[in-house]
């Protein structure tokens, strides 16, 4: 008999730990989008960690900006920023406050309301691509900045929560560097992901952007 995914909200004590305890936590987890049209639920395959001040890859490597606040406030909160004019990307909050880091969340599979999220992300080829990718992920689940901050942990009448579901046995995970990440922060081995799993993002080495002449 197979045991149905564990409803309860994660805690904010979950998320107050090392962003690299959480990261791999988070796979098997469930994240829940509200809204007037039904809810959205994913089951998360694919994340990516970000330690902050002490790592090049990271938007707080330099520091509190009025971009990045939240990701220096208190674990457990969500940190929606906006990327190349058009695509949003959905992060978590870890750690200690006044200690920034994060973790992006890449991909998963929807298993509740893909009718709303085909409305969203009308390019995609099946279900499974519906949130293949950060970008993917949060169109499809019609995340922006107005949900910057927003506690995820207060259940699922909020916009967006995460819910304890099925976490998966870290034995079973795959790691490797994260995508599109360059420099002194290509090397770290701290993009997770469910092996196998067709959700689960391609992954990407950095490119160097050319200046026009």
């Amino acid at each position: 008999m197979i045991k149905a995914p564990d409803r309860t909200p994660l805690t904010h004590d979950f998320f107050a730990r090392p962003v690299l305890e959480v990261a791999p936590d988070l796979l098997g987890r469930i994240l829940v989008r509200s809204s007037p049209e039904g809810p959205i639920e994913l089951r998360l395959t694919e994340v990516e960690a970000y330690a902050g001040e002490a790592d090049p890859g990271s938007h707080a490597y330099r520091g509190p900006t009025a971009r990045n606040s939240v990701m220096f406030g208190p674990p457990g909160h969500a940190y929606v920023y906006f990327t190349y004019g058009m695509w949003h990307c959905l992060n978590v909050v870890c750690g200690p406050e006044g200690q920034a880091s994060g973790v992006l969340l890449r991909a998963g599979e929807i298993t509740t309301g893909a009718e709303i999220a085909r409305k969203r992300r009308l390019s995609a080829r099946n279900d499974r691509e519906l949130a293949k990718g950060p970008a993917r992920l949060a169109t499809a689940l019609d995340v922006d900045r107005s949900q910057n901050g927003v506690d995820l942990c207060t259940g699922e009448d909020a916009p967006l929560s995460l819910l304890t579901g099925t976490p998966v046995d870290p034995e079973q995970l795959s790691s490797g560097p994260r995508t599109g990440v360059g420099g002194e922060g290509a090397v770290h081995p701290w993009r997770f992901w469910i092996p196998n799993d067709p959700t689960v993002s391609p992954y990407r080495a950095h490119a160097p952007r050319r200046r026009r002449t």
